[in-house]
C-alpha cells in the first residue's frame, strides 16, 4: 500500500468515527425535538422517530406567549452581558499579563476564588442587594450578575494567552510610539483573537441557558426570558410534553445557529494566530 493510500485510510477511519461520535451526540438533541413534533398520545412513545408529526405545539407556544418580545429580553441581556465580559476580562488581563501593573496579581487571585462558589450559594444575597437597589425586573439587573460570574473565567482564558503571546512585539509596539491602549487595540487583541471567539461564545450559551437567578430576579411576565418559559408546561405530572420539549427547541436553535456561525470564525482566528506566532 502506498503512502498516499495509508493516508486517505487514515482519513477515511478519523471521518467515520467522528461520525459515529456525532450521531451519539445528536440523540438527544433529536429526541427533543421529535417529542416537539408528536401528538398527546404518543409522547411517551419510547422510539426515536414516530408517525405522523405534528406542529401542535409548536403552534401553542407561539399562541400562549408573546415569544419575539421575550426572545428580544433574552437577546438584550445575553448580548449586553456578553460585550461586559469580554472588555472587561481582556482589559484586565492585558493589565495583569502585559502591562504587569502594581495590585493586578493580587487581585487576580482573588477574583479566582469566585470560580469556587457555586452559583445557589448567591442567589439569597443577590436578591435582597438587587431589591434594595431596586433592580429587580430589570435588565441590569440581571446583567451586572451574570457579568460579575462570568468575568473570573474569562479573565483565565485570556491571560493565559497573552502571557503565552511574543513578548517581542509588545515592545515593538512601544518602541514604534503606541501608547498603552493602541498596543492593547492593535497588538494585544489580536493575538488572542481565538480566546475571544472562545469566550464570547462560551458566555453566550451560559448566559442564554441561565435559569435559577432569571427566575428569581423576573417576577413580571413581559420581562421573562427563554428558560422561564418552560416551567409554564412542566409539573409533577408533566402536563404538556409535547409543548415542553417545543419550547426547549426554540430555545436551543439560536445556539446551534450561534455555532454554526462562528466556527469559520473559530477556525480562522486559530490561523491568524498561528501566521502571527
Amino acid at each position: 500500500m502506498t503512502s498516499a493510500s495509508r493516508s486517505q485510510l487514515r482519513s477515511s477511519i478519523i471521518h467515520a468515527v467522528l461520525f459515529v461520535i456525532l450521531a451519539i451526540w445528536m440523540v438527544p438533541q433529536v429526541y427533543m425535538l421529535s417529542i416537539g413534533l408528536r401528538t398527546p398520545a404518543q409522547a411517551f412513545t419510547p422510539a426515536l422517530f414516530t408517525w405522523p408529526i405534528t406542529f401542535d405545539n409548536f403552534v401553542t407556544v407561539i399562541r400562549d406567549n408573546p415569544l419575539p418580545a421575550i426572545f428580544l429580553n433574552s437577546v438584550i441581556v445575553t448580548t449586553a452581558t456578553v460585550v461586559i465580559v469580554v472588555s472587561v476580562a481582556s482589559l484586565f488581563s492585558y493589565a495583569c499579563a502585559v502591562l504587569r501593573l502594581r495590585g493586578t496579581l493580587i487581585l487576580y487571585t482573588t477574583l479566582l476564588t469566585t470560580l469556587m462558589v457555586p452559583l445557589a450559594s448567591l442567589v439569597l444575597p443577590l436578591a435582597i442587594l438587587l431589591k434594595n437597589f431596586g433592580w429587580v425586573n430589570t435588565y441590569i439587573g440581571l446583567i451586572l450578575p451574570y457579568a460579575a460570574l462570568g468575568v473570573p473565567f474569562a479573565m483565565v482564558i485570556l491571560k493565559a494567552f497573552m502571557e503565552d503571546a511574543p513578548r517581542e512585539l509588545f515592545e515593538a509596539a512601544r518602541v514604534d510610539g503606541c501608547n498603552a491602549w493602541q498596543t492593547y487595540w492593535h497588538v494585544a487583541l489580536p493575538l488572542v483573537r481565538p480566546a475571544l471567539v472562545f469566550v464570547t461564545i462560551w458566555q453566550f450559551i451560559v448566559t442564554w441557558n441561565e435559569f435559577f437567578l432569571a427566575l428569581i430576579v423576573l417576577t413580571r411576565a413581559e420581562m421573562k426570558t427563554l428558560t422561564i418559559v418552560p416551567m409554564q408546561y412542566s409539573g409533577l405530572y408533566m402536563a404538556n410534553p409535547g409543548a415542553l420539549f417545543a419550547i426547549l427547541t426554540l430555545i436551543a436553535l439560536p445556539l446551534i445557529l450561534l455555532y454554526i456561525l462562528v466556527q469559520r470564525a473559530f477556525v480562522r482566528g486559530l490561523l491568524v494566530g498561528a501566521v502571527k506566532g
